[in-house]
């Protein structure tokens, strides 16, 4: 793609193109159910996702799955230098070639999954910026499908913490879409009914907020629930200094029995042999109550829980390692291998 002339701030318009409802039947479009994808054709709603993204002017968007190209105009039209579009359905292409052809130079498509691309690679360097400086002017941008939403925040979290991926360049903002349970989960304080693993993760990593709510009624075909716009700005320094793998377990795990006490999902870190005993050494130096709920945890005991944890891991180098649900398929297939000896002998008897 071509790059603007540094220091010519024109105003951009897009010139008249087919209404979005217009390209949707141009191409034969239709939203494929399994892919859970639903069309936004209000542009007065895309136009509001993009500005809760932020100042575009002149900077470099990623938009993640695009599709018929709603966000994408409003994004062109807010002024971006370079605009990369990644679309995994072909279907979608030939009507995004119709908005690069109208904004010649600034457009970039790449036909491929935004789960296996290599974002390190998408942006130019000298756009790189230090991580305790203002966020680059590089911003993520999506109406994510239902399916991929949740393991790709989840991937860029990991990516958050380790500075890599699209956050090589520093601290990348992204303006995404989720089903409104997964946004209150995301965004949701010790204590709420929404708390989860979800928003331990991302808030020890990220600034979230809810932007706002989109009725399901706005999008074609209506989804059963309401879609939610969140925007996130990694943090400079993480509320819990660990590596992502060890919080992403300890978190995992409190959680892994929601309604009962936290020493329960706790007790999960640990081999079966002197798990009691470890348990008990672990919630008494992080200082957690154990009969607090998962959900009413603060980000405070987390880092204790993560912190200490660390700690007896660097003691007992094969306790990182341990994993409960390996554990108890072992003993079940143990006992279902007694059993059919059991059986054997009395058949033999």
């Amino acid at each position: 793609c071509r790059m603007a002339a540094p220091g010519k701030v024109a105003a951009f318009r897009l010139p008249p193109l087919p209404t979005i409802g217009e390209i949707i039947k141009l191409f034969r479009l239709k939203a494929q159910k399994q892919l859970s994808q639903n069309f936004l054709l209000d542009l007065r709603l895309t136009d509001k996702i993009v500005r809760h993204a932020g100042n575009l002017k002149n900077a470099h968007v990623c938009e993640v799955g695009p599709g018929p190209g709603g966000i994408t105009r409003s994004i062109l039209s807010a002024g971006v230098e370079q605009l990369l579009l990644i679309e995994k359905d072909a279907r979608f292409i030939p009507g995004l070639q119709l908005l690069s052809e109208a904004a010649p130079g600034k457009v970039h498509i790449v036909h491929g999954d935004i789960l296996t691309y290599k974002m390190e690679k998408a942006f130019p360097k000298h756009l790189k910026k230090n991580w305790e400086d203002e966020p680059p002017g590089i911003h993520i941008i999506g109406n994510l499908p239902f399916s991929v939403s949740t393991p790709l925040i989840i991937k860029w979290l990991e990516n958050v913490s380790k500075k890599d991926g699209p956050f090589i360049y520093g601290r990348t903002q992204m303006t995404l879409t989720f089903q409104k349970e997964v946004a209150e989960r995301l965004t949701a304080n010790p204590g709420g009914k929404q708390r989860s693993r979800l928003s331990v993760m991302s808030q020890h990593l990220c600034t979230v907020e809810n932007c706002f709510v989109i009725p399901g009624e706005a999008f074609v075909p209506k989804p059963e629930v309401d879609v939610a716009v969140v925007h996130f700005t990694p943090l400079v320094q993480p509320k819990i200094e660990q590596p992502f793998e060890l919080v992403e377990k300890v978190v995992r795990s409190v959680f892994q029995f929601r309604r009962k006490y936290c020493f329960r999902g706790i007790e999960t870190l640990f081999p079966e042999s002197g798990r009691l005993k470890r348990t008990e050494q672990l919630m008494m130096t992080a200082n957690v109550d154990p009969t607090l709920r998962p959900f009413q945890l603060s980000m405070s005991q987390f880092r204790n829980l993560c912190n200490t944890y660390r700690k007896m891991c660097d003691e007992d180098s094969s306790l990182f390692v341990y994993n409960y649900r390996e554990e108890l398929k072992q003993k079940k297939a143990r006992k279902l291998l007694k059993s059919t000896e059991e059986t054997e002998e009395e058949n033999e008897l």
